[in-house]
């Protein structure tokens, strides 16, 4: 539970400093390999919707914990094969990784096309051995008008 907390913390430091500093946040050797995984392993899943390509990167479990998410690489691989079918153009573009020891929190501009204003997300990974097991996001759409001129990003 300690480390959890700890990482709630050090994310929410993370973003109060800007991405200046986060940018900042996976210099240990693991932590840049973990930082490389997951951008790879994100990339390969969503915006190029390769399954093959992305489950290379799973370890011998992956827990979903999106509640609307499928558990298990399965899960994943229907929503590649949603997602080529039905958002064609959905792309997420990184804006920074944080890293803590074995987990990976990913700051992206997700859009279903270019029109779109899309969504804030804030995926976290925890990784095993090198190997994606775990996934939690949270995601807030960008609205038509905020109330404060601070952007999402």
């Amino acid at each position: 539970m300690k480390t959890y907390c700890m990482t709630a913390a050090w994310l929410v430091l993370m973003l109060a400093c800007g991405s200046a500093l986060a940018s900042e946040t996976c210099v240990d050797g693991e932590e840049a390999k973990n930082k490389e995984t997951i951008r790879a392993f994100y990339d390969a899943a969503i915006n190029e919707k390769d399954f093959e390509k992305a489950s290379q990167y799973f370890g011998d479990r992956y827990t979903q914990h999106n509640p609307m998410a499928a558990d298990g690489p399965e899960g994943l691989k229907n929503f590649l094969e949603f997602a080529k079918a039905s958002l064609p153009d959905y792309r997420t573009e990184f804006k920074r990784f944080i890293c803590d020891g074995d987990f990976v929190v990913v700051h992206a501009h997700a859009r279903a096309n270019a029109e779109d204003r899309g969504s804030a997300v804030m995926d976290i990974f925890m990784l095993e051995n090198g190997k994606v097991v775990e996934h939690w996001d949270v995601i807030q759409a960008i609205p038509e008008q905020a109330n404060n001129d601070n952007g999402m990003f």
